[in-house]
């Protein structure tokens, strides 16, 4: 499975796209509203196939609400049920139930079998009518088997729209054995990560670079009057310096994860725990950006046929002896081999 993201050109016929966002966003307020009620009266939640029969017949008699497909409002109704479900498991660590959002600057709706086609000249019919994408790079000639599997309608924080679409692939990659070499990475917080060869790879940190530009920008924003033309360009100058960060990351970790897997033909890391290591020390590991950087090279391992390894946090590598295998507490391993511990390194 894979996902291909592409712009849609800046059109006036665009507004009918953002009209179709604002309607998502009032039936998803709604839908949360029911929830709301429906646990004050009854003490139980909501059933999700319920919830959507109720949403289809308040569709007769709604026109606005018509706009979106059913297949939106559907994935609508199932998203509130994830994040609900999120939330029962979750509640012990202050997790937080799904709440209203602002309709203004709601993100995005999905279609899943119908209520879009794709046509010739790098165009998509949604509902009925046409919009034009920037066709960067073409799906048929990127995977062999090509199964649309859903197509969804994104909008930014600036007001550009995206055509998010994901495929199946119709099968997984060999794995290719080219360079023989196996690489264990640890992370790090002064520098990225660490290789076994003893290399280090250091992280640019592009939100503490462009922390004082960020900080200019914020007060300028809270400097304006709210509602007015000059707020909203400051808003918008706040999002460019923000998505000016995430660009310069997002280039460096495809690099960076197009050398790596150049080098090693299977590349081991340890499964942190990302979101306690965030409680810990914030913007600093935010900036770095573990996460999203593993997701990358996740990607580009799978599509040149190389293997990338998690390894349990819990697991006693240091511990463990790179002669015997005998996992011993001193610095030698005296039980197993005898061979020191400096020489497991």
């Amino acid at each position: 499975m894979k996902t291909f993201k592409f712009k849609l050109y800046q059109h006036k016929r665009n507004r009918h796209l953002k009209r179709m966002l604002i309607a998502a966003g009032v039936i998803y307020n709604h839908c949360i509203a029911l929830h709301r009620r429906y646990y004050r009266m009854w003490k139980k939640h909501l059933n999700c196939n319920r919830l959507q029969a109720h949403i289809a017949k308040l569709r007769k008699r709604k026109p606005f609400w018509q706009s979106v497909g059913s297949q939106a409002v559907q994935d609508i109704c199932q998203r509130i049920k994830r994040a609900y479900q999120l939330f029962f498991k979750h509640h012990k660590k202050r997790a937080k139930p799904p709440s209203f959002k602002k309709v203004k600057t709601y993100k995005s709706f999905t279609l899943e079998q119908t209520g879009y086609k794709f046509l010739s000249g790098d165009r998509i019919a949604i509902g009925k009518r046409v919009f034009q994408y920037w066709n960067s790079r073409s799906i048929e000639g990127t995977i062999l088997i090509v199964t649309i599997l859903i197509v969804t309608i994104k909008r930014t924080l600036l007001g550009e729209v995206f055509l998010i679409v994901v495929a199946d692939a119709g099968g997984e990659p060999e794995i290719k054995i080219e360079t023989s070499r196996i690489a264990g990475f640890d992370f790090g917080l002064k520098t990225f990560f660490t290789c076994s060869d003893r290399s280090e790879i250091e992280s640019p940190q592009f939100l503490k670079s462009s922390l004082a530009a960020i900080r200019k920008a914020s007060r300028q924003l809270s400097s304006k009057q709210k509602g007015s033309a000059n707020r909203e360009k400051a808003r918008q100058h706040l999002v460019r310096q923000y998505e000016a960060v995430s660009n310069q990351r997002r280039d460096w970790f495809w690099n960076l994860a197009h050398q790596l897997t150049n080098q090693f033909d299977v590349l081991c890391f340890e499964d942190l725990n990302l979101k306690g290591m965030q409680r810990l020390w914030g913007r600093k590991i935010s900036d770095l950006a573990f996460g999203e950087f593993l997701q990358i090279l996740q990607w580009v391992a799978q599509k040149k046929g190389k293997l990338v390894q998690f390894v349990s946090r819990w697991y006693p590598s240091s511990k463990t002896c790179a002669n015997c295998g005998h996992i011993h507490q001193s610095w030698n391993c005296r039980i197993g081999c005898g061979v020191a511990r400096s020489a497991n390194r």
